[in-house]
């Protein structure tokens, strides 16, 4: 994985609204695989070739919420990082991941409310220059003045 920061923490009181986190990710088989054995959702449109093949989408593809975790990998890991909580998450999907993709997960802070530590997020994931998801993550930030 790539990324363009260390892991750890950015504290509320740290935050500016602006600031973007990402990390690089190629999708593998591998990681397709184990997302199913996880989740347990073993559609054909992601392990079966000949299936997918019949579909719109021409060849298998990555489950959405693979994608989707490598926002909340930047979320927690980087921005705001560890000590984050997860309040909400909207998605959505505009073209498919597939396996040998390189997958570009961003996260950047749009408001912050100190009062409340509540912070939104506008995120997305890209393959090159394609946007495959968009959405938005609200978080309860961590404070210095609780650590």
């Amino acid at each position: 994985m790539l990324d363009n920061l260390p892991r750890g923490t950015i504290v509320i009181e740290d935050l500016e609204v602006g600031m973007t986190r990402y990390l690089q990710k190629q999708v593998t088989d591998h990681d397709i695989e184990l997302f199913a054995e996880v989740s347990t959702d073993r559609n054909p449109v992601h392990l079966d070739d000949d299936y997918a093949q019949d579909t719109i989408f021409e060849g298998r593809i990555a489950h959405g919420m693979l994608t989707a975790g490598l926002i909340s990998a930047v979320i927690g890991e980087q921005l705001p990082g560890h000590g984050t909580v997860y309040l909400g998450q909207t998605l959505k999907f505009m073209a498919p991941v597939r396996p040998g993709d390189m997958v570009r997960a961003e996260v950047t802070v749009e408001t912050i409310d100190h009062a409340k530590r509540r912070v939104t997020l506008a995120t997305r994931c890209l393959v090159g220059d394609t946007v495959v998801l968009k959405g938005e993550a609200v978080v309860l930030a961590p404070s210095r003045k609780f650590d």
